[in-house]
């Protein structure tokens, strides 16, 4: 992905009163991003709570005094505690306007997170003190950096026992390369948490917890003076360490924060509403705004352009009110207008924009305008796909978006022979939306389908939803062994495959693809015919 973004700290481009350029840079468009149980969740319902969104922050695991999250939306979300679609949130705090999408943390749901991650400028990567940079969190700053993002690190439950600042620190520069510069400091040790040490103003902020988190957290600005007399060694212990940390690594530095040379630090407590306010300041006033994207071809797209986006995520079941389909479509150039004439890229076919919507989480609004940087969901548009370009006046594509190779296989049967018609539906939802793959032993059937999946939790999911939306109870009926799939090219890829003993299915559109049983199978397959991998000429030796 290649895109620019404009910031506060940036030069801001000569507008001359042009309406885009100056909504745009009233955007922040960004992700939270984290492995599982770190408090992705309550860090947003925290967020909301100090924008005045909501009076009372809720959690996914619904503590005694706190309501259930907002963005867990999903009765399984809500059932287990966990975040299982990314959502998107908008809300406005001051001149400012947040997109915010919370994403899955479960490594089973990457490939939904990849997508998520492709329609935002900059992510928060939330980590627990207590366990540091564990497996799903590595894989996240990797992908942040294959994607070009600027990624902002918080290192939450400090109100919890946890590793010391300046090893969490190490932690992250030995593992993602970027130079963490402490923005704040924890005054107190992990589990003691006391307040917040700023470094650029030598100032103290003392936090006092109230109804159990599900409210603003009363905040004091001390003055160094105080603070010695408040918290004692403790302020003294903080100031040091940090004060030793900003002079190895350096204070804020705008451009190595967008190039991802280094990552902004801030210690949080969400569930307790502690720190989460100078999190909101720094997207506020230091966070990139949305700039010009690139096409398909590489060229950055002006954001003053004719209108422009791309479908990143399809989602339906949202609201039993409304029993219908949105496309989550990121806004990359112009200004989107309800009703607006539109066309598919993909397709070339006219796109319907008469019913629009701003999300926060599974309510809506209508969405009459929007700008760069803006989510819209477009309800029930027909013809709309992942990764789909959508467009006004001249003519654009962004860059498709990879579907991930599954590794899990499972053939699915109906439960109700008379829900035949319910199950295939749902079936075609799902596969819409990325929830699962599906595969077909035979092509052009809709009979016998095999769930495809990255991660096995997928599978439960889309029974689940199989079940509650669409009233098509199914179940598990027989685990393939195979480990990994491909899809099939070449001038007559089926015989091929089948010569080199691979069993082939299909895709619901009849693209072939290959079922492999272990790695050795698959690179055995491709040294013997590299043709039915796309692989050609030079690419082949």
């Amino acid at each position: 992905m290649v895109h620019s973004t404009f910031t506060d700290f940036d030069s801001p481009p000569n507008t001359d009163g042009n309406d885009v350029f100056h909504e745009a840079r009233r955007r922040r468009t960004f992700a939270i991003i984290a492995h599982p149980d770190a408090g992705k969740s309550t860090l947003t319902e925290a967020l909301a709570l100090h924008a005045r969104v909501i009076t009372k922050a809720g959690v996914t695991h619904g503590k005694q005094g706190r309501q259930a999250s907002m963005s867990d939306w999903g009765t399984m979300e809500r059932e287990r505690g966990i975040s299982i679609s990314s959502t998107a949130l908008r809300f406005e705090h001051g001149d400012v306007i947040f997109n915010l999408l919370d994403t899955p943390g479960h490594a089973d749901f990457s490939e939904d997170t990849y997508r998520v991650l492709t329609a935002v400028d900059c992510a928060i990567m939330l980590v627990d003190s207590s366990r540091g940079m564990e497996t799903q969190t590595l894989k996240l700053f990797a992908v942040c950096k294959e994607l070009g993002l600027p990624v902002v690190t918080v290192f939450n439950k400090w109100d919890r026992p946890g590793q010391e600042t300046l090893q969490l620190l190490d932690e992250v520069q030995d593992a993602t390369g970027r130079m963490p510069v402490p923005l704040n400091w924890p005054v107190g040790i992990a589990g003691d948490f006391r307040g917040l040490y700023n470094p650029e103003s030598g100032t103290y902020t003392r936090l006092s917890r109230t109804n159990a988190g599900a409210s603003l957290a009363q905040a004091d600005e001390l003055s160094p003076e105080e603070a010695a007399l408040d918290a004692g060694d403790s302020w003294e212990a903080a100031r040091e360490d940090c004060d030793m940390a900003v002079a190895l690594n350096g204070g804020f530095d705008g451009e190595d924060f967008l190039a991802g040379r280094a990552t902004p630090v801030l210690f949080a407590a969400a569930a307790s509403n502690f720190g989460v306010a100078p999190l909101l300041d720094f997207l506020v006033n230091r966070a990139p705004a949305p700039g010009p994207r690139a096409d398909e071809a590489g060229t950055l797209r002006a954001l003053d352009s004719d209108f422009s986006g791309f479908v990143f995520k399809m989602q339906s079941g949202m609201n039993p009110n409304h029993h219908d389909k949105l496309a989550f479509v990121r806004v990359c150039s112009g200004t989107f207008r309800r009703g607006m004439a539109l066309r598919n890229d993909s397709t070339a076919k006219p796109v319907s924009s008469k019913y629009t919507h701003h999300m926060s989480g599974r309510d809506r609004d209508s969405a009459d305008e929007s700008w760069p940087g803006d989510v819209v969901g477009f309800s029930n548009v027909s013809g709309l796909r992942i990764g789909d370009t959508v467009h006004a006046g001249e003519a654009v594509s962004f860059p498709r978006l990879p579907h991930f190779n599954a590794e899990h296989f499972r053939m699915v049967r109906s439960l109700d022979a008379g829900r035949a018609k319910a199950f295939a539906r749902g079936i075609s939802h799902l596969e819409e939306e990325g929830t699962i793959q599906v595969l077909y032993r035979s092509s052009g059937t809709s009979q016998s389908p095999i769930f495809a999946a990255v991660g096995v939790l997928q599978f439960d999911v889309a029974l689940d939803r199989l079940k509650r939306e669409f009233n098509a109870p199914a179940v598990i009926e027989e685990a393939l062994p195979y480990e990994m799939a491909r899809d099939l090219y070449g001038p007559d890829p089926v015989q091929t495959a089948k010569a080199a003993a691979v069993e082939v299915v299909y895709r619901s559109n009849g693209n072939p693809v290959g079922l492999f049983r272990n790695q050795w199978k698959l690179g055995r397959t491709m040294a013997d015919s590299p043709e039915l991998f796309g692989i050609t000429g030079d690419e082949a030796k």
